[in-house]
């Protein structure tokens, strides 16, 4: 019967209590869609960096001083090839791989690509888990003669060749050097910070540094590839390589490394950290609205305590007691924001789908966040409508039928 009083009551100020569901709405689906677009965005992160690879550690160039200034990576290369062949022999290590890389134009007939040529070893395919979609990769014969063959990403394959013809067994030219294609990479797609990843050339490192790149660079290298053998080794082989390098640059106790090793689980971690704050800013706004959601629901109760105080009284005198009024207030706060909870259900899940298909963002939907906003929803009603439905109960019942 409270029930049913509270309901008749809504529907009697049916654009009223529409517009103070609006709060709740908008909370809800608010908390809905941003929870999919954060979980979405780190799902799309975590497999990018998959797809990088699977336990594999990076080293790269680092603190490197020169004159008093110092630099990072892309600065003067710390890096040789004594360095990569020395943590091969790491027990946790099971290969290692080195690269150097120059943005160059390929050719092939008439037709020309700008792309980043990449001087790699035959363990690059295995430390980097990357599947061949035909021919093959270069070996280790290929590598120590100097071999002047290639390996297409699928970005190139595509642009010099189109998509009628296989390139294995065609001839491109890189700074008129002519390369004999041997294999195209499978699609790897784009890297965590955006880059396209099949928009390489990969050819042997010692091809790559005495016939393209540069006597310069000799014995040097731009960045060292190491594969751990299980998971569970990723932090003993990432401590045991630096203090191999270490030992292989002579750096003394106390004195700062000239390299940095990374893993895939610290880029994992703060890219999770930089999601985690960015889902918890997010689902602050969201529950701010929910908060005014809430104190609008309180405002139109109170409101509606005063136009109805006649209402209240009568009821009283006819043998209502206080608790069944401050039930019928509560109920009536409570109907209101859980309708608007489900409202804003369906609002949230049409949202999420307009953001992906629109904006093209990955969105994930989570079920927790969908009942944790649905349930957050009525406590807010039921938290802001409690001192409404308390103060109509406490009415004295002649006061209230002498209400003007």
């Amino acid at each position: 019967m409270t029930a049913r009083a509270a309901s008749r009551a809504l529907w009697r100020n049916r654009l009223r209590s529409g517009l103070t569901m609006l709060g709740m709405i908008i909370g809800v689906a608010s908390v809905i869609a941003m929870v999919s677009v954060g979980a979405g965005a780190d799902r799309f992160v975590q497999q990018q960096l998959a797809s990088f690879g699977t336990n594999i550690i990076m080293v790269i160039p680092g603190a490197v001083t020169s004159g008093g200034a110092r630099s990072g990576w892309g600065g003067a290369s710390t890096l040789t090839v004594d360095d990569a062949k020395a943590l091969a022999r790491v027990p946790e290590v099971a290969a290692v791989t080195y690269s150097r890389r120059q943005v160059l134009q390929v050719i092939y007939g008439g037709a020309n690509w700008s792309t980043v040529v990449q001087g790699v070893t035959d363990e690059f395919e295995r430390v980097r888990d990357w599947q061949i979609a035909s021919g093959g990769f270069f070996t280790e014969r290929h590598e120590k003669s100097g071999a002047k063959v290639a390996v297409l990403g699928q970005t190139v394959a595509r642009n010099l060749f189109g998509s009628g013809q296989d390139p294995v067994g065609t001839v491109v030219r890189i700074k008129n050097v002519p390369f004999k294609v041997i294999g195209v990479l499978a699609a790897k797609g784009q890297s965590s910070w955006g880059q396209d990843q099949d928009d390489v050339v990969m050819i042997p490192f010692s091809t790559a540094e005495r016939r393209v790149m540069g006597a310069g660079i000799l014995g040097t290298v731009e960045i060292i590839y190491a594969s751990a053998r299980s998971t569970a080794d990723l932090p003993v082989a990432a401590d045991a390589i630096a203090s191999v390098l270490r030992q292989q640059h002579r750096i003394a106790r106390g004195q700062e490394d000239d390299f940095t090793v990374r893993t895939l689980e610290d880029m994992a971690g703060a890219s999770a950290a930089a999601s985690e704050v960015m889902g918890n800013l997010l689902l602050a706004i969201a529950s701010i609205s929910l908060l005014v959601g809430g104190i609008g629901i309180m405002n139109i109760l109170l409101v509606s305590v005063t136009e109805r105080t006649r209402e209240i009284g009568l009821r009283m005198a006819v043998g209502a007691k206080a608790r069944h009024i401050l039930l019928q207030f509560l109920t009536e706060a409570t109907v209101l924001s859980m309708t608007g909870g489900l409202v804003g259900i369906a609002t949230g899940l049409v949202a999420t789908r307009l953001i992906g298909r629109i904006a093209q963002w990955p969105t994930v939907l989570e079920p927790a966040s969908v009942a944790a906003a649905f349930l957050f929803s009525g406590a807010v009603g039921i938290f802001f409508g409690y001192y409404p439905a308390y103060k109509a109960s406490r009415l004295d019942p002649i006061e209230a039928l002498r209400w003007e």
